[in-house]
């Protein structure tokens, strides 16, 4: 049957839902607003410093005077160092933090009930950030482990099927379904690429998602820019399917993936998701409007930690951008510091800690994959992050060897402002064009 939507009208329809999980990501506007940030502008001390916290709450827009308000001081994830509540005078106040006596970061987190509802907020600073390093340490036979999984699966033929999406294609840009074999025979994983219909040779961009299970609406953006784009899901799925198909494998059989055969480093679901990115690479390499040279690599959350994986496996790979990168030294907590997402050896996963699943860990860890990067990279979160905590992103960051810049919006928890995105765009661009 026809379309009675104008291709105009669709692709901004794939444009608004592409931004949905940044606009849901965003803090919401609450009646009474907590601000709160430590007392050094960039947020960042040295070892030893002594940080203080200053405070304000407002309700319209105006300060609330005589009210009690609770503050938590805490390393992040970890238990409380000093908790205490104040009456909170002219709407404002200064909280002594304390210190810390390695690196690392250290939260306050302020509480106060109005009206009978809690609202509560924090602000996390930073000490020597960029002395942190890993927990995770690296297996004598790492290398050698992901160089014989990438020769066997370079064994399976990639047998790719291409199939044109007419109505989400733009003037100047197709768009297709694109599915791969990967890991093993018949075993399949599907993307959407965004290609510039005008004949020509195109630098490239591999889109690596977020966790979750989800459809996919590829980057036109990027291809109407002159680049090829190629998004993929990971779970080996079509992703052009109805939402309710993802809810469904979300809270069924897809739900808490992120563990799935921990015990066995061989089958640990996130195997197939490595090589399914460098999988990735090996059809984007194939097209011949590709030119040959000019690749990079971008994601947020998981997305990030993929980032850095397909770079440290594949130097195919030039470029890479990474949001707040998740699966980063994931044996924090087993040294009395916050881990990565999944936060698979948190204190309430005692099941987690037994030594073939630690074991496991190392080789899917970001960090250990950090290590091996040497291309050049952007990369860009904030210190309020409380699903990766930054403890376990600079763990990474500060091993990576090739040449880096990090962007900081110390404020931003598990979400960007869109001045990050657009400063990551551009740049891509730069880099890439």
């Amino acid at each position: 049957m026809k379309s009675n939507y104008h291709p105009s009208f669709l692709l901004l329809l794939i444009v608004i839902l592409f931004n949905y999980n940044f606009i849901l990501a965003q803090p919401r506007q609450e009646l009474v607003e907590i601000k709160i940030a430590p007392d050094h502008t960039d947020w960042i001390y040295k070892v030893g410093e002594k940080v203080k916290f200053d405070v304000s709450i407002t309700k319209y827009g105006n300060p609330l005077s005589d009210i009690e308000i609770r503050y938590v001081i805490r390393p992040e994830k970890m238990d409380p160092v000093k908790e205490e509540t104040i009456t909170l005078k002219q709407g404002e106040t200064t909280i002594k933090g304390g210190t810390m006596k390695t690196p690392g970061f250290l939260r306050c987190w302020v509480y106060v009930n109005i009206d009978g509802k809690e609202y509560s907020n924090m602000a996390t600073a930073a000490f020597s950030p960029e002395q942190i390093e890993p927990t995770a340490t690296l297996p004598g036979d790492f290398k050698s482990f992901w160089e014989n999984a990438i020769a066997k699966n370079n064994e399976i033929p990639m047998d790719v099927k291409m199939t044109l999406l007419p109505e989400r294609c733009a003037e100047n840009v197709n768009v297709y379904h694109v599915s791969l074999q990967n890991y093993k025979m018949r075993s399949r994983m599907y993307g959407i690429l965004c290609m510039p219909k005008k004949a020509g040779s195109y630098p490239a961009v591999l889109e690596v998602p977020g966790a979750g299970i989800r459809p996919y609406y590829g980057r036109v953006d990027l291809a109407e820019e002159g680049i090829i784009s190629f998004q993929i899901g990971i779970h080996g799925i079509p992703v052009t399917m109805e939402s309710y198909v993802y809810d469904n494998l979300r809270y069924g059989a897809l739900n808490g993936y992120w563990s799935a055969n921990l015990d066995d480093k061989d089958n640990y679901y996130y195997k197939r998701v490595y090589l399914g990115c460098v999988r990735a690479v090996d059809f984007i390499t194939s097209l011949s409007e590709y030119d040959g040279t000019n690749l990079a690599v971008t994601g947020g959350s998981q997305g990030g930690a993929l980032s850095i994986i397909t770079a440290g496996l594949d130097k195919r790979i030039k470029y890479l951008a990474a949001f707040y990168p998740a699966l980063s030294d994931l044996s924090g907590y087993l040294n009395e510091r916050a881990g990565g997402w999944p936060h698979l050896f948190s204190p309430g996963n005692s099941s987690f800690i037994k030594e073939d699943k630690i074991e496991t860990a190392l080789y899917y860890d970001v960090v250990n994959f950090a290590r091996q990067v040497t291309q050049t990279g952007w990369y860009s979160w904030g210190f309020n992050d409380t699903t990766c905590p930054p403890t376990s992103m600079y763990s990474a960051y500060n091993v990576v060897n090739g040449p880096k810049e990090i962007h900081l919006f110390q404020d931003t928890g598990h979400w960007n402002y869109p001045e990050q995105r657009s400063m990551k765009k551009k740049w891509l661009l730069k880099q890439l064009k």
